[in-house]
């Protein structure tokens, strides 16, 4: 499956789920003072960014070690975003478990709140499907941290003018499109895999 710039860029912000993560940001951060929230925000996506961009950069030499094709990434990555689509639609119970008093560094915010197994899956997936253009995925990687650190930081004044009901909305909106684009990386994986099946058969 060929991402353009624009779709890499919608498919890393539907990944990270900036919307999602709002609830999660808010009840780690409710023992942070408020003066201090927005800087440990700005911090937690510059980990997560850090983390993606690593992956960008050693994805090629992580799947031959594994001895992973791209074909096997793109379905197997095709099946974790419908799952994490899934559950952006259908959100398990008891999801607001409680963290322990004071600020939180890395996890659970960097990781895997943003960063989490999709989100590396996916830039992994990228990079190894078209090498020569990872100007451009770290490009689309810059905007989605960028959106992910706007919205997080007025992540109150969100919740306050749109109302929870909105925010949901929006969080199930992403997650039928999600599911969309999922279904889609699997049928194009299965179709490949059909075609290279039968180009080996005499």
């Amino acid at each position: 499956m060929s991402y353009t710039f624009a779709s890499a860029t919608i498919l890393l912000i539907l990944i990270t789920d900036p919307i999602g993560n709002i609830p999660i940001f808010a009840n780690a951060l409710r023992h942070v003072a408020p003066a201090r929230r927005p800087w440990v925000i700005l911090r937690e996506v510059l980990i997560a960014f850090i983390l993606l961009l690593t992956f960008m950069f050693v994805g090629e030499a992580f799947l031959r070690l594994m001895n992973l094709s791209e074909l096997s990434l793109q379905i197997g990555g095709g099946v974790i975003l419908f799952l994490i689509a899934l559950r952006m639609i259908f959100p398990p119970p008891g999801t607001d478990a409680s963290d322990p008093a004071g600020e939180p560094l890395i996890v659970p915010l960097a990781v895997p709140a943003i960063a989490g197994p999709s989100a590396l899956a996916t830039v992994l997936l990228l990079v190894s499907q078209a090498p020569a253009r990872r100007l451009e995925w770290i490009g689309a990687l810059c905007i989605t941290m960028a959106v992910s650190a706007i919205i997080l930081v007025l992540a109150e004044r969100i919740q306050r003018v749109a109302g929870e009901r909105i925010v949901i909305a929006l969080e199930r909106l992403m997650g039928l499109v999600l599911v969309a684009m999922a279904i889609e990386m699997i049928l194009r994986g299965i179709k490949t895999f059909a075609l290279q099946i039968s180009q080996t058969q005499p």
